[in-house]
Order: structure tokens, then C-alpha cells, then sequence
């Protein structure tokens, strides 16, 4: 099996060991405006690898965060008047009830970063004695220059790189910084929004170390697979590797590195600020479940995918010509042999999680099924691979 690592910028042998479970972490929500189709593909991406890992007989152990401290959870929540504890409640329920709508394997751990500042601030601590952080009026901050191979991931100069950075809510202008690149690990608390005690003064984490905290918290100090979103590529990511490589003193963080593309909708970037969302409940009132996820697959996960609202009609006719394969009866004569077709399913799902390609050898192998079974051939072996082949992918074959 090869999967492509972002941090390589190449496809990688990945051997399932067989003395312990297969970690995976995957980056989730700020949950204030849950569940659109972009969380989805990137879930559905990660479902799917582990579905076909445990296919592969390898245990999985799966932590996905809730990054419930967070301005634009507290934003949401003064606007609306409630507390943000409230609104997270509100959003994790719809986001559980999206997933499972979805057929989505819930994660092993589910952490809440509000639930495990404990420990983030030894994490921070540690930084500040190695010398990759320091500390101005209350705030930590972490040094980039105190890494010469921060933000490698990227690729990108370091222009670029604050460029981007600054785009995703970083502060080149706050006068406690030594550099406007370096990142926050601690802060003071904006008036009106939760604190929590710090050896620094009350205030709360930065947003990467809660991922750092949670991820060797639950699956240790060294990952097989961390995923997330295309977007989480920089600053994110490769803040994660900074701050978690010198306190571990384990190189590297994680062994591969995968990224989900990002979703547009009809032709245009879907985004929370330009409010062109589409929730995974109505997609799902509107199509069921087994449609949209062969629609979701049906472009490679590091691509980007534009999404069109009435783009699921042949994903439909694909979903409902699948269970009735499965449930087809044919007769006496001469056994259909799928074996061929698994194999090239098989290979192309060694190739990177390749779901176009598998979805093809799928449909042709539904095809065949329903036409055997229509000339009288006996079906029952090839419905049985229909059904392990559902199970791999996550159809629920429902009516």
C-alpha cells in the first residue's frame, strides 16, 4: 500500500504493523457552523483509509479533536447571544448526527481542546526551556527562527509564508513579537472570553498546541497518519511538527502527512466567509447517504473538488444499481467471476487511496452482476464480493 506524504511530496510505502495498532489523527472542527460538505470529504477521506486499514486486518486507533477554544467559536457565540459552551454543545450533537448520517466510523478518542489544557501548558513549559519559546507580558510565543526547518511542509518562502500565515489569523503586528512569523502558544484572554490559569497569567492556548497536546496524548509520541484539511497544510501543520518535535525529542512527528482537498461550489471556493456553505444534513435529506459518498469519492482525495448541487443524479442511479447487485438472484448456469475486478479494486486502493479508479471497476463489476443475474448465471459468489466491497468503502446499500 503507498500513500502520499505532503511533507515528502511523494507517495510512500505504508506497511501496517502487526505489534500494534495504527495511529491516526485527523484534524476537526471549531464547532460554530457544522457540518458542510468540506468537513465531509475531508472525514470521508479518512473513513475510508480506515475502513480499508482494518480491511487489511490492522487495528486502527483514530483520535479526532474539537478545537472548542477558539475566536471564532466566541465570536459566534457573543453574537448570538449564548455561552460558548452552549454552542459547541449545539454543534458537536449536529456534527455527530452528520457523521453517522454519513456512515462515518466515529474516532477511538473525541477530545474537546477546552477539556485538555492541562496538557498543553508542560508542552509550553518544555518550549520555553529549550528556548523555542518565550514569554512577553503573559503571552508565549514560539520562535521560528529557532527551527531552520520550520514550515519545510510548505514549500514556500518566507514571504509566503507569513503571507499565508497572516491569512489565517496570524498577527504580524503585535509588538511582543521578536519575529511576525512566530506563533503563539499562550495568550491573555480578550475581555469577555474564557481564561484558564497558566503559570503565565489566566488566558488560553494558541491554537496549534491543543492539536500537539491531544494528538500525544491519546496515540503518543511519534504518528503513522495525520490528516486534516489542504488549507491546514501552513501555518498549522507544520507548527504542529515545531513545537512537538523538541519536546518529544522523537523525529519525526508523524510518518505520513496526508491532506484532503479543498471544496468548491459551482466553480467558486466554498467558504464560511463568503456563505455559500451546503450542510451535510440537507445533502443528506436530499440524496441519502450512499450517493453523496460515491459522489465525494468519485474525484481523488488530494484533488479539489467542486461540488455542484445538482450533480448527485447519476451518483443516485450508481447507489440504488449497487444494492440491487448485492440482492440480485440469478440461477444454475455458470458462476460470475469477479475475482479479476476486486483485484484491480484492490490495486487501485493500494495506489493512494485511488476511489475514481476503484468506483470504476466497481460500477463495471455491478453491471456484469445485474446482467448475470438477468440471463440466469449463478450470482451468488460475485454479490458476496459486492457486499465485502461495500463494507470496505462504507455503503450501507439502504433503500
Amino acid at each position: 500500500m503507498q500513500l502520499y506524504n505532503t511533507l515528502a511530496r511523494e507517495k510512500q510505502p505504508f506497511t501496517i504493523p502487526r505489534d500494534r495498532p495504527v495511529t491516526l489523527y485527523v484534524c476537526g472542527v471549531t464547532p460554530y457552523d457544522t457540518t458542510h460538505i468540506g468537513h465531509a470529504r475531508t472525514f470521508l477521506t479518512f473513513d475510508v483509509l480506515l475502513r480499508y486499514l482494518r480491511w487489511h486486518g490492522a487495528e486502527v486507533r483514530y483520535c479526532q479533536n474539537v478545537t472548542d477554544v477558539d475566536d471564532p467559536l466566541f465570536e459566534r457565540a457573543a453574537r448570538d447571544g449564548i455561552s460558548w459552551q452552549e454552542l459547541t454543545e449545539r454543534q458537536v450533537a449536529q456534527l455527530q448526527a452528520d457523521c453517522q448520517g454519513l456512515n462515518l466510523v466515529p474516532p477511538t478518542y473525541f477530545p474537546r481542546a477546552s477539556a485538555e489544557i492541562g496538557a498543553m501548558i508542560p508542552i509550553i513549559e518544555r518550549l520555553v526551556e529549550l528556548g523555542h519559546g518565550y514569554v512577553v507580558g503573559g503571552n508565549v510565543y514560539f520562535s521560528v527562527r529557532s527551527d531552520p526547518d520550520f514550515g519545510k511542509m510548505a514549500r514556500l518562502g518566507y514571504e509566503e509564508l507569513l503571507a499565508t500565515a497572516n491569512q489565517r489569523g496570524n498577527n504580524p503586528l503585535d509588538p511582543h513579537k521578536r519575529d511576525p512569523l512566530d506563533f503563539v502558544l499562550w495568550q491573555t484572554g480578550k475581555p469577555g472570553d474564557p481564561t484558564w490559569a497558566s503559570p503565565w497569567g489566566p488566558g488560553r492556548p494558541g491554537w496549534h498546541i491543543e492539536c500537539s497536546a491531544m494528538a500525544t496524548k491519546y496515540l503518543g509520541e511519534q504518528i503513522d497518519i495525520h490528516g486534516g484539511g489542504a488549507d491546514l497544510i501552513f501555518p498549522h501543520h507544520p507548527c504542529e511538527i515545531a513545537q512537538t518535535e523538541p519536546v518529544t525529542g522523537k523525529r519525526p512527528f508523524v510518518h505520513c502527512w496526508m491532506h484532503a482537498g479543498l471544496v468548491w461550489l459551482d466553480g467558486e471556493k466554498m467558504s464560511k466567509s463568503l456563505g455559500n456553505l451546503v450542510f451535510v444534513r440537507d445533502a443528506l435529506r436530499a440524496h441519502g447517504a450512499d450517493p453523496l459518498r460515491w459522489y465525494l469519492l468519485s474525484e481523488h482525495y488530494r484533488e479539489e473538488f467542486d461540488y455542484h448541487r445538482d450533480g448527485l443524479g447519476p451518483y443516485e442511479r450508481f447507489a440504488r444499481e449497487f444494492r440491487q447487485a448485492t440482492e440480485a438472484r440469478g440461477g444454475t448456469a455458470s458462476s460470475l467471476d469477479l475475482t479479476r475486478g476486486f483485484d484491480e479494486l484492490r490495486a487501485a486502493m493500494d495506489d493512494d487511496l485511488n476511489t475514481p479508479a476503484a468506483l470504476a471497476v466497481l460500477h463495471t463489476m455491478i453491471g456484469d452482476t445485474l446482467a448475470a443475474a438477468a440471463e440466469g448465471r449463478d450470482v451468488e459468489r460475485a454479490t458476496a464480493l459486492l457486499r465485502e466491497v461495500a463494507t470496505m468503502l462504507g455503503f450501507r446499500l439502504a433503500g
